[in-house]
């Protein structure tokens, strides 16, 4: 009994001095960032206009895009596609090219193919620099740096001077493949390629490897140039949204305190990115806590703000708060963005339920706002998760109707719930739709695919695994190494020996395969 109380008691006691701690915590932060931005008015609580978040491309340029993207994806006589590209009537433009590049972006070879098809052979058109941007990024994605070089050389030939934006697309191909120090070294040698360093680009290359949790790397980077640069307060806000992605808040507090010392003010934006840092954490009475705290000193709060509490609470199951801070919102003259309402529908269908979910949809479009394709992902994977596959379809099918069409990341979502239900029929239904142009199959797609088909252990599945992983290596996608030891391994257990050395031959032929692959 003695022992009981003694042990209930230290429980209290360190509960409160957890407490004590959240407050000191936060009025240390505050104390730190005593630089207040300056307050603005209030915005005023009015109707808005339907909002929407996508870029309209014109019915004539999106037509023509779909039409030429199918032609390039079915040709399979170089001679004839260039002759149907050089015809008089297609007028090129680079809104033409670029809408064309992305469709083709999960088929990177077909996507190069066809843009240097118009490079080297259209007598009048000349690629833009934002075309020539996309090309880079489709030829770094392949890892096919010798591509991204001469394109940047072609550039500059034709007095297209590489952008900061060209530079910081390659060096976020290095990073995604491992190789933080290339891309460090790209940023560095900008001016030999016509483009100089400056804040805004040194910001850049800090972003692009903070994003990628290479927070160490960016921090040291930061030391040794924040100087030459004459970093600015978006220099320390980028390096402490990096800290707080590898949920390390107290490295941000350091190099936020270290931005005051310097003598610059904190933004609201440096207060927003400590909230969702301590939300993301999982420090959730630090970020209430700090919310709490903006409120009382009266700093500025917009739609971030108030987004990210929404979506902090959410996650952990308090919903009742989430959607009390949610309408309060409203009655301090914010409006919510798509954003926010996006991140309530979320946590109601993760910790809630599915229809009150639906419910915040129907009242965001009598309200006027227009879902993007991230409102319905995230209700669309809530109804697959309640094994409610034929509403999910149905809310695919609206988004066509919502001008937002399903995306890459909704087929992935529908194909892997019809798989994990047993269905993989109707999972490969959707992937053949997929094929059409307007949205290729990406590398999970086809990942999610071959691994349904081990389910059942039939031979005609693993022969349709083999195909897929042929198609995924032609569109320029490198399988994971499990990946290809599980399909050649299921071809050689079912007897398909002379299947599982033409995919080992034709892979090697593209270099895609390390050399130990042996049979």
């Amino acid at each position: 009994m003695n022992a009981s109380w003694f042990y209930l008691k230290a429980r209290l006691f360190h509960r409160q001095k957890h407490q004590q701690n959240v407050i000191s915590t936060t009025k240390t932060m505050f104390s730190l960032l005593s630089k207040r931005t300056p307050l603005h008015p209030k915005t005023p609580l009015h109707l808005p206009k339907p909002f929407t978040t996508t870029t309209a491309i014109p019915p004539h340029t999106a037509a023509a895009a779909s039409t030429l993207t199918n032609l390039i994806l079915t040709s399979t006589d170089r001679q004839s596609l260039t002759q149907s590209l050089l015809c008089p009537s297609i007028n090129w433009t680079p809104l033409l090219v670029n809408t064309i590049l992305k469709h083709l972006w999960n088929h990177g070879p077909k996507a190069l193919q066809f843009f240097h098809l118009l490079l080297h052979n259209h007598p009048t058109y000349i690629h833009a620099a934002s075309s020539f941007d996309h090309a880079i990024d489709i030829a770094g994605r392949l890892r096919n740096y010798a591509t991204v070089f001469t394109l940047l050389h072609r550039m500059r030939s034709l007095r297209l001077h590489p952008t900061p934006k060209t530079f910081a697309i390659i060096a976020e191909r290095y990073v995604a493949a491992g190789k933080p120090d290339k891309a460090l070294k790209i940023f560095l040698s900008m001016h030999e390629h016509g483009c100089f360093q400056d804040l805004h680009s040194f910001n850049t290359i800090l972003d692009v490897l903070c994003k990628a949790r290479r927070v160490e790397k960016a921090w040291n980077f930061f030391k040794v140039l924040r100087g030459r640069f004459k970093a600015d307060v978006i220099s320390y806000n980028i390096i402490a949204n990096g800290w707080c992605l590898i949920k390390r808040t107290n490295k941000a507090l350091e190099t936020l305190k270290e931005m005051v010392e310097k003598g610059l003010s904190p933004t609201l934006t440096t207060y927003n990115i400590m909230l969702k840092g301590y939300f993301s954490a999982g420090q959730i009475e630090e970020g209430w806590k700090f919310f709490l705290e903006m409120k009382k000193r009266k700093c500025e709060i917009d739609v971030v703000t108030y987004t990210t509490v929404v979506h902090g609470l959410g996650v952990t199951g308090e919903i009742k708060r989430a959607r009390k801070v949610f309408n309060e919102m409203v009655k301090e003259g914010v409006l919510p963005s798509v954003a926010t309402y996006n991140a309530l529908i979320q946590v109601l269908c993760k910790k809630d339920s599915v229809e009150n979910a639906i419910s915040v949809f129907e009242e965001m479009l009598r309200k006027g706002y227009v879902p993007n394709s991230t409102t319905y992902n995230v209700l669309i994977r809530g109804l697959c998760h309640k094994e409610q596959m034929e509403r999910a379809m149905e809310y695919m099918d609206r988004m066509r109707g919502d001008e937002c069409g399903p995306n890459v990341q909704t087929y992935n979502i529908m194909i892997r719930y019809f798989c994990n239900a047993g269905e993989i029929e109707k999972g490969l239904e959707l992937f053949e739709k997929m094929g059409t142009g307007d949205c290729l199959p990406s590398l999970d797609t086809y990942n999610i695919l071959i691994s349904a088909m081990f389910v059942r252990k039939k031979s005609d599945d693993l022969l349709v695994a083999g195909k897929l992983l042929i198609e995924m290596v032609d569109r320029g996608f490198m399988p994971r190494r499990l990946t290809l030891n599980r399909v050649l391994d299921g071809l050689l257990l079912t007897g398909n020996q002379g299947f599982a050395k033409e995919i080992l031959r034709l892979q090697s032929k593209c270099g895609r395969l390390p050399r130990q692959f042996k049979l």
